[in-house]
């Protein structure tokens, strides 16, 4: 009799208060990732037929979110920025993230997710500032109801969590979606977040956009699930597998799973299959570790030209309508361009009032060896002219 044979053979029969409450077949994600556009891969059609207007406006998005990333870029290489993590190729998971969260909700971004941000409506430039080095963080969250965008890898998940909870016990109906990679579900922070997401019964929808690498690790030397979004099952949280590079697919389903969250329905956990057609960022060399002719295989499914085929064939766009949107996309970049060409009017001593709610002695000390130092430069005779100052 082996060893878990005796420990059966004399353990009593668990109560009831031990024994799974949650029946795991209805948690399960999709076998395939859920489309409404098609297109390569085994995806399937939804029944479902999309608005004109929303299809638009997804549309519109997703284009100027390309020129958007195209510019950025650009950005960094005449050091307007000190570093930038394009999501080309990403862009139907960020739009559709922007514009399904409704007017109270929240959205805890990542680093690379600026689309998502511009998309809740947050100003383009000041979505940049963090990436631009000049700030600790650009726009107002409490107006724009956009966490700071984290560049540690899965931090703002708890984060999120802890808001929707908040939310739900002062009874406000809230929902918050937060955006990880699939390098963050490595990360303990991730699981953490899942697991009190779900025995809160959090309002709080994840969302797993599964780009294929970790910078350079890619998903399979990182998991031996079947997919991200069976991660969710073992704490007790559905998963949804959708297909990221379908725009109207993602938004039906975060719109499902944030009006889930907000009526009670506890978290949703949901991998967007997608990829990043760029580097990790403008310091990454990607042809290190992954071939162009993988590259170019997801080009075929490229989230731009999948939403406009599928506008074209129900007679929603046409050549001229398509043009127009280009163009306006273009003004866009040339605001974004001129506007980051402007030197920003910097305050050395602003690194100090916005780190905790009280300074702490050392950051007071900080403060004053800053000034010193400032006043000596203005006098330019380094003999510590501001030390009367202390």
């Amino acid at each position: 009799m082996t060893v878990l044979e005796q420990h059966s053979a004399y353990a009593p029969t668990p109560p009831p208060s031990w024994r799974p409450r949650t029946d795991p077949a209805p948690l399960l994600p999709e076998a395939e990732p859920y489309s409404v556009l098609g297109g390569e891969g085994g995806v399937r059609e939804s029944g479902v037929e999309p608005e004109a207007e929303l299809l638009l406006r997804l549309y519109e998005a997703v284009v100027h979110g390309r020129r958007y990333n195209e510019q950025a870029t650009a950005l960094t290489k005449q050091g307007r920025l000190a570093v930038y993590p394009s999501s080309t190729g990403q862009e139907a998971c960020q739009v559709a993230a922007g514009l399904a969260l409704g007017e109270r909700d929240w959205l805890f971004p990542s680093y690379r997710d600026t689309l998502a941000a511009v998309a809740r409506g947050v100003d383009p430039v000041e979505v940049l500032s963090l990436l631009r080095g000049d700030w600790h963080h650009g726009y107002d969250s409490r107006a724009t109801r956009v966490a700071p965008l984290c560049t540690p890898l899965a931090t703002q998940l708890p984060h999120a969590v802890g808001l929707a909870h908040a939310a739900r016990l002062r009874g406000d109906e809230v929902a918050a979606l937060a955006l990880v990679g699939d390098g963050g579900t490595s990360e303990g922070d991730f699981h953490e977040a899942l697991n009190f997401a779900a025995v809160w019964q959090a309002p709080v929808v994840f969302l797993v956009q599964n780009n294929g690498f970790a910078i350079s690790v890619p998903l399979a030397k990182q998991t031996a699930a079947p997919s991200l979004a069976h991660k969710g099952v073992g704490y007790g949280v559905p998963g949804r597998l959708v297909d990221g590079n379908d725009a109207v697919a993602v938004h039906e389903v975060l719109t499902e799973a944030l009006d889930r969250a907000r009526s009670g329905g506890g978290p949703t956990l949901v991998e967007a299959v997608t990829y990043r057609l760029e580097a990790h960022t403008n310091a990454d060399d990607a042809t290190r570790y992954r071939a162009a002719d993988e590259v170019e295989a997801w080009r075929a499914h490229d989230p731009v030209a999948l939403l406009e085929r599928g506008l074209r064939e129900r007679g929603l766009l046409d050549d001229e309508a398509v043009s127009a949107t280009r163009e306006a996309a273009e003004r866009r970049a040339e605001d974004l361009r001129a506007r980051m060409n402007q030197d920003p009017e910097l305050d050395p001593e602003e690194l100090f009032p916005h780190v905790y709610a009280q300074g702490t002695q050392q950051l007071q000390e900080q403060a004053v060896q800053l000034r010193d130092e400032l006043a000596a430069a203005e006098f330019g005779d380094g003999s510590g002219a501001g030390e009367d100052r202390r």
